[in-house]
């Protein structure tokens, strides 16, 4: 391996950090220039679900059309307890990662056996069900929801406006990064890769198929559990209708349009699709137009969104990216440093 392909990878590294760290440089002035902070916090919590997604669909290889389940999970932590017991805003929201965990554990270990659009559709049937649920039992809302949340406080500090929960937000998001980040350059994380490829081939090398699949998918339940309690918080209102199964395949449409198998996907997904939806939103809100129009295009947003990106990006846009950069770099470098990147990957692949 020469020394110019050496020299090429390490200085990647320390570029993407300073580009985390100014994208996030940027995130935090954001709500200071904004006067209503709700479309920014919704969107950044999606980005936080939808990071956990990335991680079970992109790294893991499996599919998910329920994620909203555990973003309710988070939120009914919240707002029952916190209502109906009085229990401490804080430790409320710290439950509210860890029964999204313990719930996508508990129902990962039977359901993640199954394969394809069998376990689509199973995780769609737990949102369902926890909807159902939502809707007869009194202590969850019983069908009209739970009003009244108290407002997020630490200690003495109490949460007032939205400016707080905006920032409460994004490091939710910069933790749901950095726990993303470490797990999947670990040895954990290659197995899960190994089990996208072949679960046969990983289980045959060692990796625990089953259970690094429930790990993967309660990490996931994790971040969105974050995501709908710190959302609880911000209504502050839950009920049957705040989890909808549009929102779930949103999540889904956000991950493949970012681009799955990456750690940036999702939040970059998660934006896109947010930017679009609200340009739907003020177009249906124009005078003349029918009531109706509003739901309509949000049904024909979706679809012409992922279209579009299936047609024209089918890996999404942080992969496309990435290589158009990736071509460009190599254009650029004089032939002896391409011979020694294509030595190194040779080295790489043994």
């Amino acid at each position: 391996m020469s020394t110019s392909a050496i020299r090429v990878r390490p200085v990647l590294r320390p570029i993407r950090w300073v580009a985390a760290i100014v994208v996030f440089a940027i995130l935090c002035v954001v709500p200071l220039l904004l006067s209503d902070l709700t479309f920014f916090v919704q969107t950044v919590l999606a980005a936080v679900v939808v990071t956990g997604l990335s991680l079970f669909m992109g790294y893991a290889g499996q599919v998910s059309l329920g994620q909203g389940a555990f973003v309710a999970v988070g939120g009914l932590a919240v707002a029952a307890l916190t209502v109906n017991l009085g229990a401490p805003p804080l430790v409320t929201l710290v439950l509210a990662p860890v029964l999204g965990a313990a719930i996508a554990a508990l129902i990962g270990w039977p359901l993640l056996r199954l394969h394809g659009h069998y376990l689509a559709f199973g995780t769609l049937a737990v949102l369902l069900i926890i909807q159902t649920v939502m809707a007869t039992v009194p202590f969850l809302g019983g069908g009209v929801g739970i009003f009244g949340i108290p407002a997020l406080s630490v200690g003495p500090v109490v949460f007032s406006g939205q400016l707080p929960y905006a920032y409460l937000a994004l490091a939710a998001l910069a933790g749901a990064m950095v726990v993303a980040h470490n797990l999947v350059n670990s040895r954990f994380g290659r197995g899960i890769r190994a089990i996208a490829g072949s679960e046969s081939a990983a289980a045959s090398s060692g990796v625990p198929v089953l259970r690094s699949k429930i790990v993967v998918f309660a990490v996931a339940g994790a971040f969105a559990g974050l995501a709908g309690g710190i959302g609880a918080f911000f209504t502050p209102f839950v009920s049957q209708d705040t989890y909808p199964p549009l929102a779930s395949f949103g999540y889904v449409i956000m991950a493949m349009i970012g681009g799955l198998g990456t750690l940036w996907g999702g939040v970059v997904g998660a934006v896109v699709l947010s930017l679009w939806l609200q340009l739907l939103s003020s177009l249906a809100a124009l005078p003349g137009l029918p009531p109706t129009a509003g739901p309509i295009l949000q049904y024909a947003g979706y679809g012409i969104v992922l279209v579009v990106f299936l047609l024209l990006l089918p890996r999404g846009i942080v992969p496309s990216v990435t290589d158009a950069v990736s071509r460009w770099r190599t254009r650029r470098r004089p032939p002896a440093s391409r011979v020694a990147d294509a030595e190194e990957a040779v080295v790489d692949a043994r």
